[in-house]
């Protein structure tokens, strides 16, 4: 088994060939948010739910990962932007695929918006890093997002398959992308990209909703979740990892999942 291939298993599910991921790359893009204060203390709750992976920066590695609780696969983010900056689509390389080996990380991840003024170079630094990642034997998850003047919407059906099938061409090993909207089209998605895909978790929502959005997904063919600031952020971030782990790797039910939370809480 080759070492790509030994690091996966430890972000995903082996058997069912799933992945609850929760993201945590935000204290870059938006500074310490609720739920990301203590990221040790998050970090340990998230793992407490069963989540198979976190995704953050150096900082996350640093300061709040694999400090407390049980293991939890790392993925370490290769690329950033902040709010605050002239064009925050701009997605630019902040680490690199050695320095990741050499801080422990299971995965890299990068970041691509497709539609931006800056494409092409997202682009390119995806194409040189997914290349590193197969000299090194490191998993690869490409966040595919259609954003740019010429994107009306970020979930339209041809933009999203456009995105997911860039990331997948490049040589992602996973691609990260956003939900459609229903399983009859996003099984589009999933059907036009090569490797696993993976749906972002979007603005803080309610419970329901994200677990009827997790539901359909895997209906749709999905892989798993890559859900951030609804789990970080909820009251119980255990309970809210466990409810979406019984549908990604059980395929059990969203209301199933919510009458299990309301049992816990």
């Amino acid at each position: 088994m080759r070492g790509k291939e030994i690091r996966l298993e430890r972000i995903m599910k082996r058997d069912t060939k799933t992945t609850v991921i929760v993201p945590m790359d935000h204290g870059v893009t938006s500074g310490p948010l609720p739920g990301l204060i203590n990221l040790d203390e998050t970090v340990n709750l998230l793992a407490k739910g069963g989540a198979n992976a976190v995704i953050g920066h150096i900082g996350l590695a640093l300061h709040g990962h694999r400090k407390i609780g049980p293991d939890i696969g790392l993925i370490l983010h290769l690329s950033a932007s902040t709010d605050l900056g002239p064009d925050p689509n701009n997605k630019v390389i902040v680490n690199t695929v050695q320095n990741a080996l050499k801080m422990g990380a299971d995965g890299v991840s990068m970041h691509v918006n497709i539609g931006a003024p800056s494409e092409a170079q997202m682009l390119a630094d995806l194409g040189r890093v997914a290349v590193e990642c197969m000299e090194w034997g490191m998993p690869l998850l490409a966040m595919m997002y259609p954003r740019g003047k010429s994107i009306n919407c970020d979930n339209t059906l041809e933009a999203v398959k456009i995105a997911a099938r860039v990331g997948s061409e490049l040589g992602a090993d996973i691609v990260k992308t956003v939900y459609t909207g229903d399983p009859d089209s996003f099984r589009e998605v999933t059907e036009g990209c090569h490797v696993p895909v993976v749906i972002a978790g979007g603005s803080k929502t309610d419970d329901l909703a994200t677990m009827e959005i997790i539901e359909g997904a895997m209906l749709g063919g999905a892989a798993g979740v890559s859900i951030g600031r609804n789990a970080f952020q909820h009251s119980r971030p255990d309970l809210f990892v466990k409810a979406a782990t019984m549908i990604v790797h059980e395929r059990r039910t969203a209301a199933e999942a919510i009458e299990f939370m309301r049992s816990e809480m």
